[in-house]
């Protein structure tokens, strides 16, 4: 559902990433690789180069600030995109700007007195008076589709450390994102295995956090070495796809109390050798290649992703489509990993009565 938002993310994370490899292999070829030194030096380009390379401490300084102030750029970014679009579905989803949750429309009147008494700061100098109060009046006089205008929800102060994070989400209708978050499968992975559990996703984020703020004003005292900044960005990603996934699993709560989608089975079987699943569904029509939502939501793991279905199985038999009336069990692939105890939840038009 957020597929752009993350792809654009993952992009900026791996450049990063690869920025970093790269000066740490010039840095050991200056500072230490003497004989591929020699080599490189006769290129009149790279001896020209070696003159003006600062020193290693100060590249390591320079390469350490500049990671940590992107990468939280670019965590700071995708909740502010994700947050908008969560918001410009929201009259979608709930028709009735008086059927909103009630700290969305408090945060939403809150927002827009702010926005009309600052409207001449140069932050909002896109923003007219007739824009931030339009979307409100229509949803208060019900004589128009509302709006629900981002900037009147990202007007946080401070940076998005864990409660500032939470504060934000919840403002915008989206419940208990912590626990969401700290459940998420990538975070849970980065957590216990690259991290092996010496540190928390609360502690993660602060560390983002506490450094970039201390690169902002020119007060480094400590620098992370190539591989933990590496690992700085591998934390981030994780951090933006447990979100994306989070508001997804909100969206589709909101559209299936409209009918919009619904809950058709679950995944209670994982077969190794097909690399396939099997689903007890009902009352659905199945197709190879269509969309569906795989959601689990537990007090040990969360996840929530669309997986488009690769094949079909019907009592051992390959289907381009099935339609199951009653309880069946169907061997399902999908283009990404799932596992069992997963729910499934399909679209209105893919429903059978």
């Amino acid at each position: 559902m957020f597929e752009d938002l993350i792809e654009k993310a993952s992009v900026k994370i791996s450049t990063v990433g690869a920025i970093i490899k790269t000066n740490h292999r010039l840095r050991r070829i200056v500072f230490r690789d003497s004989l591929n030194k020699q080599k490189l030096a006769e290129d009149h380009e790279f001896a020209a180069l070696i003159e003006i390379i600062p020193s290693e401490r100060e590249w390591e300084i320079y390469d350490h600030s500049a990671v940590v102030t992107r990468l939280y750029a670019i965590y700071e970014r995708f909740v502010e995109d994700l947050i908008s679009d969560w918001l410009r579905r929201m009259p979608d989803l709930v028709p009735r700007y008086s059927d909103l949750r009630v700290e969305i429309q408090n945060t939403h009147r809150e927002g827009i007195g702010r926005l009309l008494i600052d409207i001449k700061n140069n932050r909002f100098q896109h923003l007219s008076v007739e824009k931030v109060v339009q979307g409100l009046s229509c949803g208060i006089t019900e004589t128009g589709k509302y709006e629900l205008l981002p900037d009147a929800f990202l007007l946080h102060e401070g940076n998005l450390r864990k409660e500032v994070l939470e504060t934000v989400l919840k403002n915008a209708g989206i419940k208990e994102p912590w626990k969401w978050i700290i459940n998420h499968k990538e975070i849970k992975y980065f957590v216990e295995e690259v991290r092996g559990s010496q540190n928390t996703a609360e502690g993660e984020l602060k560390q983002l956090v506490d450094y970039r703020n201390k690169a902002a004003h020119g007060s480094t005292d400590e620098i992370l070495g190539t591989q933990e900044l590496l690992d700085l960005g591998h934390f981030v990603e994780a951090l933006c796809k447990s979100l994306a996934d989070l508001v997804t699993y909100n969206i589709i709560l909101l559209q299936s109390d409209r009918g919009l989608v619904r809950e058709i089975g679950k995944i209670t079987e994982w077969l190794p050798k097909p690399q396939a699943y099997v689903a007890k569904v009902q009352k659905v029509i199945l197709t190879v290649e269509e969309r569906v939502f795989l959601v689990l939501v537990n007090d040990k793991l969360s996840y929530c992703y669309a997986a488009k279905v690769e094949s079909i199985q019907l009592y051992g038999i390959s289907k381009n489509q099935v339609q199951i009336t009653s309880e069946e069990e169907v061997g399902l692939k999908f283009d990404r990993d799932a596992r069992t105890g997963l729910t499934i939840y399909v679209t209105k038009s893919n429903q059978v009565d």
